[in-house]
């Protein structure tokens, strides 16, 4: 492997995946480009993190939706909404 970070099948395999047809001067290309990234990623091995608390968000998310709330409504106002009906029963499209 020469000390490689990334395999030419990798990099077939990465193209295969992202359904997208690369010669072998694309391939040699893009396993030298993903490579020097690649490199360039493992400074962060190197950087001390002891003592930093792990995050999952860089910003802090808030949920903003509304509390869910039950709501009384009778069967028969709901009915009223419902496009088609067959008899008292809701008609729904057939799915294949």
């Amino acid at each position: 492997m020469s000390g490689r970070i990334i395999t030419s099948e990798e990099v077939r395999r990465l193209a295969w995946l992202s359904k997208i047809k690369i010669s072998k001067n694309e391939e040699r290309r893009y396993l030298e480009e993903m490579g020097e990234i690649l490199e360039y990623f493992k400074m962060l091995d190197e950087v001390d993190t002891e003592g930093v608390e792990p995050t999952y968000h860089v910003i802090e998310l808030v949920n903003v939706t509304r509390e869910d709330v039950a709501q009384q409504t009778s069967s028969n106002s709901l009915l009223e909404i419902v496009p088609v009906m067959k008899g008292r029963y809701v008609k729904a499209p057939r799915i294949i």
